[in-house]
């Protein structure tokens, strides 16, 4: 039995917080983790208000590190005893995405999230976001699942190491891949926007624009590396001094939402890049002029996961860090206990911090 936070109805505004969960048995292809540490994360709240879809009941969190406690038969790639990043999105290997050289686009995993669930109570079976639900004090994923991180980095920032930083960071380096002295701009101070700002400080940026109706997030934002900051009523004007009205190089969408893509899009220089990096809802339609499309000559780009490959990404982030260059501590507003999630989701979704951690010991 193990503690875990339970959504049972989109909608709800609080999670059933049990200490009678079970995760199912690893089979011979996965692994079983005690997760040490989670992220409280904006896609955790978009379960819970059906703007990302997911089975019901389920177990929120997807931003997690922790201990291999159990392996299959057949894993190789960790084995008990270590520590580890978990992966929201694992890659099969094997199917026409993977072979592209993009795993983070496979759908294999992804595609059983929505019909086995991945642990049980008195209730019955219970479903884990993403397949994973981080939220719990055990969880059994695919072994692709899993990346396995040195002991020496803390599990608060190798949560982070599993969402947030990834998906800021390789939006810049990945999918962007932003030049150096380019000009950048960011919609959105939230942590992912953050870490898109760290991102394009390290690219050698030089112009750093975040864009933020929340004037209090603009000395967190240049404390990150942000050299200029301004509200949307702002920008126009911002923009005219900075790139003398031109706009900017590359623009980052980090909020989710069609209207600030429309920011983003008209805050970016004629054959500049607009990288989508918020996850938006099904219904929430963004549209553009055949015309602008063609002649304007701007790139519309997502950023899924920010094009990464754990495996490969995970080590550099952490040498980002070793070296000075990456900020994860300044990340993080505050570490919680689990008894303490509601009251974290109900800070997040005013806006209140940047990331939450949840530390289970």
């Amino acid at each position: 039995m193990a503690r875990a936070a339970v959504l049972h109805a989109v909608g709800d505004k609080e999670l059933d917080l049990r200490d009678d969960v079970t995760a199912v048995d690893p089979g011979p292809d996965q692994v079983k983790v005690k997760i040490k540490a989670t992220g409280v994360c904006h896609s955790d709240l978009s379960v819970m208000t059906g703007v990302l879809p997911m089975p019901i009941p389920v177990i929120l969190g997807h931003e997690g590190s922790g201990v291999v406690t159990e392996v299959g038969d057949h894993v190789t790639n960790v084995q008990v005893g270590d520590h580890v990043v978990v992966n929201w999105s694992p890659d099969c290997g094997s199917c026409a995405e993977c072979l592209r050289g993009e795993p983070y686009l496979c759908m294999t995993f992804i595609g059983q999230t929505f019909t086995e669930p991945r642990f049980t109570n008195d209730a019955g079976p219970v479903f884990g976001m993403a397949g994973c639900g981080t939220w719990a004090e055990d969880i059994v994923v695919p072994y692709q699942g899993v990346v396995k991180i040195a002991e020496d980095v803390p599990f608060e920032y190798a949560a982070l190491l599993g969402c947030g930083v990834p998906t800021g960071i390789g939006a810049v380096f990945n999918t962007a891949k932003v030049a150096p002295g380019a000009k950048v701009a960011v919609v959105g101070a939230g942590g992912v926007g953050l870490s898109v700002i760290q991102g394009a400080k390290i690219a050698g940026a030089s112009t750093i624009l975040a864009i933020d109706p929340n004037e209090a997030k603009h000395p967190i934002a240049e404390r990150f590396g942000a050299t200029h900051t301004t509200t949307l009523d702002d920008l126009d004007e911002t923009k005219g001094l900075l790139t003398l009205g031109q706009g900017f190089d590359y623009v980052f969408e980090v909020v989710g939402k069609s209207a600030a893509i429309q920011t983003a899009w008209a805050a970016t220089r004629r054959g500049g890049d607009v990288i989508v990096v918020g996850a938006g809802a099904a219904d929430d339609n963004w549209q553009q002029s055949a015309f602008s499309l063609l002649f304007e000559g701007k790139s519309l780009k997502a950023s899924l996961y920010g094009g990464c490959d754990l495996k490969r990404d995970i080590p550099l982030f952490v040498d980002l860090w070793r070296a000075g260059k990456l900020d994860i501590e300044g990340l993080i507003t505050r570490r919680i206990a689990f008894d303490d999630l509601n009251d974290a989701v109900r800070a997040l979704n005013d806006g209140d911090v940047i990331r939450q951690v949840v530390l289970f010991d």
